[in-house]
């Protein structure tokens, strides 16, 4: 469909360069027909870029800017382009004019505020009911049921794999619909969402189950401020009418903050405690263990004060404190009290200077009755065993009486900017993806990808509540060269394993994201239930095992042959089952 050249008179951004005429791109433009003093904003485009789809323009928008966001389909001239959308196409005159050579690509983002509903829920249901409806009305989401048998990809959790009848051959059970949503956006879906069943080999950890399900939603032309905000409506509309309405948006934290303040990068806010540094107050400590963590390079102290702490441990509470540290994080925890005959098992604690100790109670404005525990070490290992102690000494507080986390309080949290890497535990000296590895890099990062990947923030952002993380998602790469850069040269993964995700980045992706929200883990909390397993019927026990169906369980020989597999059992294993064949069948 042609449109006169008014139509893009104030053409404003493009994308990238176009290098063939017969491979897509995609683009964002927005224009001025004399800008109407009253532009309304449709529906569809409450979270993205754009004002308007491709193909919708007629002569009734004259006077108004609009934006549009799609795939650069067509090239004439270097002066016409066609641009297409999964709605339409829509042709743009390019100026010929200096001005337009240093075309860039421009957003307008907006956010849902304008949606966001509250509605009498009280069963579980009736939540998921509601979050369903909230999202199918939402203009140009799409409900697509993706597909549960896969091949094997790189990263992420443990993967179950499923034996075909082609001779060595497996699917994989996916962990999460990720790439799938992705080739959604890559073909032009706007946005999608799915109550997605996912599955992880990782039924031995806690609070964990092998099959579990997700809501999961991916929408193109978004940044993390629109994807925020369309949960945070999303759990506003849908959340019980007995609990408290939720105030949105969200706090946010990133997670250099989380773990300096809470040892944690899913802490819970409901209650104190929070991590001090004081390492400039024990430069010149007399305290052997402190002494030795600051002659370190990376060595700082770490405090952490413990409201009324005097009045409700004891002498055993302390000591198992101080044990637990010792075990599982080779440290040592010293506890500070103000009346000094209460010291207990802490001979150390007499070589705090007056001085400090005055600091000290400047800090962390500390009370008579209250006790400090305080930690010499590298940074994040010092922070993590506080943040560990922090929920500990919250336990053992309550079990005695007082109330720090109130039961009927839900404190959401968005922490953001997580590394892009991490060490591998195997081998330090090798990377691997925080997050998942097709999580975009934080833009102001973009260099040290080259340089010092270890220290990029990546665009990935979860949603925790009351110490839980229930949520999580990124803005993905959608650049093919960057992504195959990340996976072949700092994950050093095999490409060809994902040579169909970069085949279709290469054919023009538009910039996109999402998130998944863990549905059984959000609605354990809504409930107040002690255990996922309490709001899933049949759940696996914290083995993996189905306890009424006796599953996973063994396959005769005969069944495997036409799989091409053979069990072999260890030699233990094996004269173990040859004696209870034998003793439950005489006759054999």
């Amino acid at each position: 469909m042609y449109f006169p050249s008014w139509l893009s008179q104030l053409c404003r951004g493009l994308s990238r360069p176009i290098g063939r005429t017969t491979q897509p791109t995609w683009g964002s433009f927005s224009r001025s027909l004399a800008l109407s003093s009253q532009r309304r904003i449709p529906e569809f485009s409450s979270f993205i870029a754009r004002t308007n789809t491709c193909g919708e323009l007629r002569s009734s928008h004259l006077g108004q800017e609009v934006t549009l966001c799609g795939w650069i389909q067509y090239r004439r001239q270097n002066i016409f382009l066609v641009l297409r959308d999964f709605h339409g196409l829509v042709q743009v005159v390019i100026p010929q004019d200096e001005k337009t050579e240093a075309l860039r690509l421009q957003y307008r983002y907006l956010d849902l505020r304008s949606f966001q509903m509250q509605y009498n829920l009280r069963l579980r249901s009736q939540v998921v009911m509601k979050m369903r409806e909230y999202l199918c009305n939402l203009h140009g989401f799409v409900d697509i049921e993706t597909p549960t048998l896969f091949k094997r990809t790189p990263g992420g959790a443990k993967e179950f794999l499923v034996p075909s009848r082609e001779p060595g051959k497996f699917y994989s059970l996916p962990q999460s619909p990720q790439q799938f949503k992705q080739l959604l956006m890559v073909g032009g879906l706007d946005r999608y969402f799915q109550v997605a069943r996912c599955y992880r080999d990782e039924g031995s950890r806690p609070d964990r189950q092998p099959e579990f399900t997700q809501i999961d939603i991916e929408m193109s032309f978004v940044d993390q401020t629109g994807i925020q905000s369309l949960i945070e409506g999303l759990l506003q509309y849908s959340w019980p009418s007995d609990k408290d309405p939720l105030v949105v948006p969200f706090p946010s934290m990133t997670f250099a903050e989380a773990l300096a303040t809470y040892g944690t990068d899913k802490p819970d806010t409901r209650f104190g405690m929070k991590i001090v540094d004081i390492t400039n107050a024990f430069r010149n400590t007399e305290v052997r263990f402190l002494q030795d963590a600051l002659s370190k390079p990376q060595g700082t102290v770490k405090a952490m004060c413990v409201r009324e702490g005097a009045n409700y441990l004891k002498r055993k509470d302390i000591e198992s404190i101080r044990k637990f540290a010792a075990d599982h994080f080779n440290e040592e925890v010293l506890p500070v009290f103000l009346k000094a005959k209460e010291n207990w098992n802490s001979p150390v604690a007499k070589f705090i200077l007056e001085k400090q100790r005055l600091e000290l109670i400047r800090l962390m404005e500390i009370q008579e009755d209250d006790v400090v525990l305080l930690t010499a070490g590298e940074h994040k290992k010092a922070c993590s065993l506080l943040g560990k102690l922090r929920l500990a000494c919250a336990d053992l507080l309550e079990m005695k009486g007082m109330v720090l986390r109130d039961p009927a309080l839900f404190s959401f949290l968005w922490v953001v900017d997580f590394p892009l890497f991490l060490p591998k535990e195997e081998n330090p000296m090798e990377l691997e993806s925080a997050h998942h590895p097709f999580t975009a890099p934080h833009p102001g990062d973009i260099h040290l990808l080259y340089t010092e990947p270890e220290k990029v923030r990546s665009q990935h952002y979860d949603l925790v509540l009351n110490g839980t993380e229930i949520g999580g998602g990124s803005i993905r790469i959608h650049d093919a060269e960057l992504q195959h850069y990340i996976l072949a040269t700092l994950l050093k993964e095999d490409v060809k394993l994902l040579s169909h995700l970069l085949q279709a980045l290469d054919y023009g992706a538009p910039p996109h994201g999402g998130i998944a929200l863990g549905l059984d883990r959000l609605m354990c909390l809504v409930t107040g239930a002690p255990s996922i397993r309490d709001v899933i019927a049949f759940p696996k026990s914290f083995r993996g095992h189905d306890l009424m169906s006796n599953a996973p369980d063994s396959v005769p020989p005969q069944e495997l042959k036409p799989y091409h597999i053979r069990v072999s059992w260890p030699a233990d294993s094996a004269a173990e089952r040859s004696s209870s064949s034998h003793s439950h069948h005489p006759e054999s």
